[in-house]
C-alpha cells in the first residue's frame, strides 16, 4: 500500500507543560508520581504531589531545545516548561510508530532556541497504513527486546567491575595497620584566586577543578590567567604533585606525572609529601575512601560541598614505608589495568549496541527488516 507524506505537525498536536510543572523538587523514591525530562535521564525523581498530574496517555514528550524525545504511557509531572507534550493523531499514525520514526530524524539543534513550532513540526515523514505500521512496530520491538537483554548483561558487567575495584583497594589498604592525620605528612596549598581586575603578570595556562579527573587530567580546554614571575613557585604544579579538588566532587584527585609545569587555581589543593611518600598510594586511597562513602564526613557546606584545607589535614590516612607503598601501588595498578581493559571492551560493546539500535530503526523505515 502507498505511503503518504505528512508534516509532523499534522500527526502530532502539542500542549504546553506549564500546568504540570512540579511545585517542589524534594523528590523521594518513596513517592509515586514520576517527574520527567525529555533528555536521557528521563525520570528525575518522584513527587508526592497529587494535583495537576498529566494522564492523557500515551504521549511523546519533546525537549524544545535539544529535540530529544521520550515515549510516555504512565501518569507524570514535569520539571520545567522547556518541553512540549505531543499528542498523537491516532486516525493517521500509531503512537509507537511516530515515536520510533522520530528517533532517526537528523536535526541540527546547536543554536539555543525552541524548535517545535517553527521548524521541527514542519519536518515531513512518510506514513504507511495502520496495519503496516503495526507490523513495523512489532518487528522493531522484537529486535529491541533481544538487544535489551544483551545491554542489560553488559551493564551488569560494569557494575561488577565497580564492585571488584572496590574489593581490590580494600584488600590492598587492609594490609596497612598504621594511620595518621593527612596533615602530618603533607604540605598542602590552594591555588591562585581568579580575579581579572586584580591579577597581574603574564598569561599562563592553569588547571581548574574540571581538568582534574580521578587518576588523570583532561588538558583539552585549559584556560589562562595572569601570574607574576614571583608567583611561579607558589602556584605551579610539578612532577609528582598530588592535585585534589576542593569543590565540585571534593577529593577527586590525580598525580601530575609530567616534567612540564602548569599552574592551578584556588579550587584545587596542591599536595606535596614531607616524608617521601608515593603520591599514587594516597591518590588511590582517597578514591577508595570516597567510594566507600567515608570521605564525605570531612566535607563542609550545606549546599555545595567543599573539602577545605583544614578538613583535608584531618582526614585519617594509612601510613607505611615507601617500599610497602610502592608494592601496594604496583599491585593495585596491575589488577585495575585488567578491569580497565575489560571495561573498554564493555563500553565498545555498548556503543555498538546503540549503533545497532539506530540501524534497526533505519532499516525498519526503509523496508529492510522484512
Amino acid at each position: 500500500m502507498e505511503w503518504k507524506e505528512y508534516e509532523l505537525g499534522k500527526l502530532l498536536s502539542y500542549e504546553q507543560p506549564t500546568a504540570y510543572i512540579v511545585e517542589s523538587t524534594d523528590y523521594s523514591d518513596a513517592y509515586n508520581i514520576p517527574v520527567l525530562t525529555a533528555g536521557k535521564s528521563f525520570i528525575l525523581g518522584y513527587t508526592n504531589e497529587t494535583t495537576r498530574i498529566f494522564d492523557q496517555l500515551p504521549v511523546i514528550i519533546f525537549d524544545d531545545f535539544t529535540t530529544a524525545t521520550q515515549y510516555v504511557n504512565f501518569k507524570f509531572k514535569v520539571k520545567s516548561s522547556a518541553m512540549k507534550i505531543l499528542h498523537i493523531n491516532t486516525d493517521l499514525v500509531l503512537p509507537k510508530y511516530i515515536y520510533y520514526r522520530m528517533q532517526i530524524i537528523q536535526f541540527d539543534h546547536s543554536t539555543h532556541k525552541r524548535y517545535w513550532i517553527q521548524q521541527y513540526s514542519k519536518i515531513k515523514i512518510s506514513v504507511p497504513s495502520l496495519p503496516e505500521q503495526e507490523c513495523i512496530v512489532a518487528h522493531i520491538e522484537e529486535l529491541f527486546s533481544q538487544l535489551d537483554v544483551s545491554v542489560a548483561e553488559l551493564k551488569t558487567a560494569k557494575e561488577r567491575l565497580k564492585v571488584y575495584r572496590q574489593a581490590v583497594l580494600k584488600e590492598a589498604f587492609g594490609k596497612v595497620t598504621t594511620h595518621t592525620p593527612f596533615g602530618k605528612i603533607i604540605d598542602a596549598r590552594l591555588g591562585k584566586m581568579l580575579d581579572k581586575e586584580k591579577n597581574t603578570g603574564n598569561y599562563r595556562k592553569y588547571l581548574r577543578n574540571i581538568n582534574v579527573r580521578w587518576f588523570s587530567f583532561d588538558l583539552s580546554d585549559l584556560l589562562e590567567m595572569r601570574i607574576e614571575d614571583g608567583e611561579i613557585e607558589k602556584y605551579s604544579v610539578s612532577l609528582n604533585d598530588l592535585i585534589i579538588c576542593e569543590g565540585g566532587e571534593p577529593g577527586r584527585c590525580a598525580v601530575w606525572d609530567k616534567q612540564d609545569s602548569l599552574f592551578y587555581q584556588k579550587a584545587l589543593h596542591r599536595v606535596r609529601f614531607l616524608d617521601n611518600s608515593n603520591p599514587k598510594f594516597y591518590m588511590y586511597y582517597l578514591w577508595f575512601f570516597a567510594q566507600a562513602g567515608q570521605l564525605c564526613r570531612y566535607f563542609t557546606g550545606t549546599g555545595i560541598k567543599h573539602l577545605t584545607g583544614q578538613s583535608l589535614s584531618k582526614v585519617i590516612v594509612p601510613t607505611a614505608d615507601r617500599t610497602i607503598q610502592d608494592s601496594i601501588v604496583a599491585e593495585i595498578e596491575s589488577r585495575l589495568s585488567v578491569c580497565d581493559s575489560i571495561e573498554k571492551t564493555v563500553d565498545t560493546a555498548l556503543q555498538q549496541a546503540e549503533a545497532l539500535r539506530q540501524s534497526i530503526l533505519k532499516k525498519a523505515f526503509e523496508g529492510g527488516l522484512a
